[in-house]
Protein backbone atom coordinates (compact mmCIF):
# COMPACT_ATOMS: atom_id res chain seq x y z
CA UNK A 1 0.00 0.00 0.00
CA UNK A 2 1.51 3.29 -0.69
CA UNK A 3 2.34 6.04 1.87
CA UNK A 4 -0.35 8.27 0.29
CA UNK A 5 -3.39 5.94 0.50
CA UNK A 6 -2.28 5.17 4.34
CA UNK A 7 -2.15 9.25 5.44
CA UNK A 8 -5.86 9.45 3.00
CA UNK A 9 -7.09 6.45 5.09
CA UNK A 10 -5.87 8.15 8.12
CA UNK A 11 -7.37 11.53 7.36
CA UNK A 12 -10.70 9.67 6.54
CA UNK A 13 -10.93 8.40 9.92
CA UNK A 14 -10.18 11.57 11.49
CA UNK A 15 -12.51 13.32 9.53
CA UNK A 16 -15.48 10.43 10.69
CA UNK A 17 -14.49 11.11 14.26
CA UNK A 18 -14.72 14.94 13.99
CA UNK A 19 -17.87 14.73 12.76
CA UNK A 20 -19.46 11.82 15.02
CA UNK A 21 -18.22 12.44 18.42
CA UNK A 22 -17.00 16.20 18.08
CA UNK A 23 -13.23 15.21 19.31
CA UNK A 24 -11.68 13.29 22.00
CA UNK A 25 -10.67 13.03 25.30
CA UNK A 26 -8.00 11.31 26.90
CA UNK A 27 -7.05 11.12 30.86
CA UNK A 28 -3.67 11.99 32.02
CA UNK A 29 -1.80 11.51 35.56
CA UNK A 30 0.18 14.63 36.93
CA UNK A 31 1.99 14.62 39.86
CA UNK A 32 0.43 16.80 42.69
CA UNK A 33 2.86 16.29 45.46
CA UNK A 34 6.00 14.36 45.87
CA UNK A 35 7.68 14.71 49.67
CA UNK A 36 10.47 11.74 49.55
CA UNK A 37 8.10 8.59 50.01
CA UNK A 38 5.13 10.31 50.04
CA UNK A 39 3.69 10.98 46.58
CA UNK A 40 0.40 12.54 45.38
CA UNK A 41 -1.06 12.19 42.19
CA UNK A 42 -4.55 13.51 40.24
CA UNK A 43 -6.19 12.66 36.93
CA UNK A 44 -6.32 15.02 34.81
CA UNK A 45 -9.05 15.02 31.74
CA UNK A 46 -7.94 16.65 28.76
CA UNK A 47 -10.36 17.29 25.77
CA UNK A 48 -9.44 17.59 22.12
CA UNK A 49 -12.30 19.25 19.97
CA UNK A 50 -12.16 18.98 16.52
CA UNK A 51 -14.29 21.72 14.66
CA UNK A 52 -16.41 20.38 11.73
CA UNK A 53 -15.01 23.00 9.29
CA UNK A 54 -11.36 20.65 10.33
CA UNK A 55 -13.33 17.46 10.26
CA UNK A 56 -14.91 18.30 6.69
CA UNK A 57 -11.53 19.09 5.15
CA UNK A 58 -9.94 16.01 6.60
CA UNK A 59 -12.38 13.58 5.49
CA UNK A 60 -12.29 15.67 1.71
CA UNK A 61 -8.73 15.32 1.85
CA UNK A 62 -8.34 11.73 2.59
CA UNK A 63 -10.91 10.94 0.08
CA UNK A 64 -8.83 13.10 -2.59
CA UNK A 65 -5.53 11.25 -1.45
CA UNK A 66 -7.03 7.94 -1.55
CA UNK A 67 -8.31 9.04 -5.15
CA UNK A 68 -5.14 9.70 -6.75
CA UNK A 69 -3.04 6.97 -5.47
CA UNK A 70 -5.47 4.62 -6.86
CA UNK A 71 -5.55 6.21 -10.32
CA UNK A 72 -2.00 6.00 -10.99
CA UNK A 73 -1.55 2.47 -10.34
Amino acid sequence: MKPATIVGIILIVIGVVGFALGGFSFTQKEKVVDLGPIEATADDKKTVPIPPLLAGLALVGGLVLVVTSARKT
